[in-house]
């Protein structure tokens, strides 16, 4: 990626994706409680922050920064638009995929246990 991609993906709004990620989860037959329960697993926030977050117009860049990362992050594995999510360099471009990533499996009817990575 280059360092314009990722400069873009700090100053993308999280406010303005959020919409974007619950229409691709609902459109499947998934719920706004499961979308907030996956971005609570890899971030810490709760949905009343992520409201905060949505309201307060966050850029990823600040979403991320005030994120607690899940752990188990790095198990998050695979390909994103075209990118191993694993391969990305830049810690910020990554942390967006991983949370792309995560969606794109609620919306794909992945179990819960697989999308939050816990063992069996």
């Amino acid at each position: 990626m280059s360092k314009n991609q990722d400069e873009r993906f700090a100053q993308m709004s999280f406010a303005t994706v959020y919409p974007l990620y619950l229409a691709k989860v609902e459109r499947k037959g998934r719920t706004e409680a499961e979308l907030l329960q996956v971005i609570e697993w890899l971030t810490g926030f709760n949905e009343k922050e992520v409201s905060q977050l949505v309201a307060s117009n966050a850029n990823f860049e600040s979403f991320f920064d005030q994120a607690t990362l899940n752990p188990n992050a790095s198990l998050i594995t695979g390909l994103i638009c075209g990118y191993r999510v694993e391969d990305i360099e830049n810690p910020l471009t990554q942390q967006v995929r991983y949370l792309d990533k995560i969606v794109d499996e609620l919306a794909k009817g992945k179990s819960m246990d697989k999308i939050l990575r816990k063992s069996a």
